[in-house]
């Protein structure tokens, strides 16, 4: 039994990585700023949200984690191929105009996070930039992997900061799980922040990375069940951090009536005087490395997507001559990305809000293709659907869907 289990143990370890990173590129500087302003603005009251976004994320990314293993091909590949080169070019432009303001948000997180610590975004911008392009540039495969895997345990951090502000463990553990009252509901706000918190959870980036990264790993059919518990595993612990991030900011700016925060690194700073120098700190390090984390994947998201759904070289493995429409790509991106952060007085705040709209109009029609894929048999054979899966898929979809463009419609009218 002891040989079986560390068998096991191994080959989760072997497979651990893309489910586990793209769950966590999520909490991006958007996602933490959408969380942090749940918290402070309505306390402890939104984390019953907490318990269905993981649920849904989890059903969402098995299904592009399935594709991947069984056809051996990433989403946008797939999609081109069932769908027509015109589908997949309007798609793919969707993307890369939803994920070029995410990028820019990513570079803002960055400066926001450092000049906490009185370092100019002219400096650290630039020199971030850099990193990151070196960090693809210049590795491969694994070693990328292998940093993005470290980068995702530091958010911890956040963790740790939900601790130290001191909150209320009974109310916060009855508000998960407990739905709100009804009087809520009569609450515009707050029904715009409920739509908020659940629509940011499934970005349409992460399941085109998700399966590309498992394609270029390699995993094969064998080991899908250790890929799947990476994927159960990565969206537990996120939103494990979501929940942390809610209730730090309810124990310290809700519960001192300060409920307005237009950017992550707003809510640090104001949590200094709140709950001390260590949980400024925690907080302010856990929104660098989320920003220079996810401005590391999604230029790599991005770059990997077109080349598959147009049909270009791809992949860190390759060298720049092998592959040159995958690198100029995710140069562009970056160096656009973290030209635009350094414009002065750049609407960044209106930027962001934007690129969240983009995201809520291209979700769905990725959602619906996923789902028109996986359960076609003559590409997954017996791995189609199941009756019941496919209810709970479609479902979700609906929903998320619904919130998704609820969301965006919100956000225009704000």
């Amino acid at each position: 039994m002891l040989r079986r289990w560390r068998t096991r143990i191994f080959l989760f370890l072997a497979v651990l990585g893309p489910g586990f990173i793209t769950a966590n590129v999520d909490n991006d500087p958007n996602g933490i700023l959408t969380y942090s302003q749940a918290g402070a603005q309505f306390g402890y009251s939104l984390l019953w949200t907490i318990i269905p976004i993981t649920l849904a994320l989890i059903i969402v990314q098995e299904m592009c984690a399935r594709m991947g293993v069984v056809t051996g091909k990433g989403l946008s590949d797939l999609i081109r191929e069932e769908f027509g080169l015109r589908m997949t070019f309007l798609v793919m432009l969707l993307l890369v105009i939803v994920n070029f303001g995410n990028i820019i948000g990513e570079f803002a997180g960055i400066a926001g996070s450092l000049q906490l610590f009185h370092l100019s975004k002219y400096i650290s911008v630039p020199v971030c930039a850099v990193l990151v392009w070196l960090l693809a540039v210049r590795g491969d495969y694994k070693s990328v992997e292998k940093v993005f895997l470290a980068a995702s345990v530091f958010y911890i951090a956040y963790i740790i900061t939900g601790v130290l502000s001191g909150p209320s463990w009974r109310e916060a553990i009855v508000a998960t799980v407990k739905l709100p009252q009804r009087g809520v509901w009569a609450q515009h706000d707050y029904v715009y922040m409920v739509i908020g918190v659940i629509g940011t959870t499934i970005a349409p980036w992460m399941q085109f990375y998700l399966q590309s990264s498992i394609v270029e790993k390699g995993v094969s059919i064998k080991k899908y069940a250790a890929t799947r518990l990476d994927v159960i595993v990565g969206s537990i612990f996120t939103d494990v951090v979501a929940w942390f991030i809610i209730v730090a900011c309810a124990a310290t700016l809700w519960a001192h009536g300060m409920g307005s925060i237009a950017m992550p690194a707003d809510a640090a700073e104001a949590m200094k005087p709140l709950a001390g120098q260590y949980a400024f700190l925690l907080f302010a390090f856990g929104l660098f490395n989320a920003s220079f984390f996810a401005a590391s994947v999604l230029p790599l998201s991005t770059a990997y997507t077109v080349c598959e759904g147009l049909g270009f070289e791809s992949g860190v493995d390759k060298r720049f001559r092998q592959a040159p429409f995958f690198y100029w790509l995710y140069t562009l991106l970056i160096a656009g990305g973290a030209a635009v952060v350094l414009i002065p007085d750049f609407p960044l705040v209106q930027f962001s809000i934007f690129s969240q709209t983009l995201n809520g109009l291209l979700l769905p029609i990725v959602i619906v293709f996923m789902l028109l894929l996986i359960n076609r048999r003559d590409l997954m054979g017996s791995h189609v659907n199941s009756r019941w899966f496919n209810a709970a898929a479609w479902i979700t979809a609906v929903i998320v869907s619904a919130l998704s463009v609820m969301y965006m419609v919100q956000l225009v009218r704000h």
